[in-house]
């Protein structure tokens, strides 16, 4: 089952990024053409690809090292927490929600004054930015075990192809996408991630052991929903 929850957060998570980059490349795309938006995400991919491939191999050695799940555990719920902050204030009203169709706009308005050299970098950086998070995210998640790393590098691949599956065929941000709920859930999750891996790295025992995550993702839950409504409560009336 854990498998399964580290799999399907790795999807979540990973899924917002890649939206996230794929605005950014049917921006370019649609502005300053197809031939040199795909080829920027192609680099950007390819130089991806080298990094895991030259740090693949010594993963799963380092992710049975308490010092190194004390670590990215701190790291996950620090990524979590941030997350799950924005997603609360998004809900609670005090924070504009995410709008793909308002940054594909702001995206094209700026490209159509920018050198075609200049498009290509931003769509470079833009799928290469994306796809450094997805890694840390798997990288994360993954920590736990071999085949924790190995659900969540599935969970993000299958992301990956969604994503790019639906952007061929729709050509335009994928604005109906809930991102915003998906940001609270992965918050959520990925903060109930963090305080497990990170209470294992300093050698905590778990009541329940890996079914602690179930709970701790539950308290979390509990905590944000009430912060949630407390703001809510607490907005001033509009004038």
């Amino acid at each position: 089952m854990n498998g399964l929850a580290v799999g399907g957060t790795a999807f979540l998570a990973s899924g917002v990024e890649l939206v996230e980059a794929l605005t950014i490349v049917l921006a370019v795309g649609i502005t300053r053409g197809w031939g040199r938006a795909l080829l920027a995400a192609l680099c950007a991919l390819v130089v991806l690809a080298a990094v895991i491939a030259i740090a693949g191999p010594r993963l799963p050695g380092l992710v049975a090292n308490h010092w190194v799940k004390l670590v990215v555990g701190a790291i996950a719920l620090y990524v979590g927490l941030t997350w799950l902050r924005k997603a609360v204030l998004r809900a609670a009203g005090r924070k504009a929600l995410h709008d793909e169709n308002a940054i594909f706009a702001k995206e094209r308005a700026t490209l159509e004054r920018e050198s075609g050299t200049a498009a290509f970098a931003t769509a470079f950086n833009g799928v290469l930015t994306e796809g450094i998070e997805v890694v840390a995210i798997v990288l994360a998640l993954g920590s736990h075990s071999p085949a924790m790393l190995d659900a969540a590098s599935i969970g993000a691949l299958v992301a990956l192809v969604a994503v790019v599956a639906l952007g061929l065929i729709v050509h335009r941000p994928l604005a109906r996408v809930p991102e915003n709920a998906m940001k609270f859930v992965v918050g959520i999750m990925v903060t109930a991630f963090g305080i497990f891996w990170t209470g294992e790295g300093a050698l905590v025992a778990w009541p329940a052991s890996d079914a602690a995550l179930f709970y701790l993702a539950l308290v979390v839950l509990a905590v944000a929903g009430s912060t949630t409504l407390a703001l809510r409560r607490s907005r001033p009336a509009a004038a």
